[in-house]
């Protein structure tokens, strides 16, 4: 469990690398609060049962850093959305279902009532 927290600091700091790139300011305020973050855990003993969780929760903010925040520029009247490899993209399938519409027959709407 020694190197656990160091690589998931790594990891954190590595996510927000990529997140944040090329945007100096929220990059830096992100390495100050993963920084303040782990220092704050840093006197508990390794058996201490709140640190596990706290790791857990440090890999998941990790993982949606790196998949879901896209940051956009602008340019223009026009955004240029930044998305690089680990930027998770969906199939859109949802909203393509939403758009059909349902077999509500012999439902009784709310003026039938």
């Amino acid at each position: 469990m020694a190197t656990r927290p160091v690589q998931t600091y790594r990891n954190l700091l590595r996510a927000a690398r990529i997140a944040f790139q090329g945007d100096e300011p929220v990059l830096a305020a992100a390495k100050q609060t993963i920084r303040q973050g782990f220092r704050d855990k840093a006197s508990l003993p390794p058996t201490d049962p709140s640190i596990a969780p706290a790791l857990q929760h440090a890999e998941e903010v990790a993982s949606f850093l790196k998949a879901n925040v896209v940051q956009g520029k602008r340019e223009g009247d026009v955004y240029k959305l930044r998305i690089h490899e680990h930027t998770e993209r969906g199939d859109n399938e949802s909203i393509k279902q939403a758009g059909k519409k349902t077999d509500l027959s012999g439902v009784k709407c709310c003026s039938e009532r």
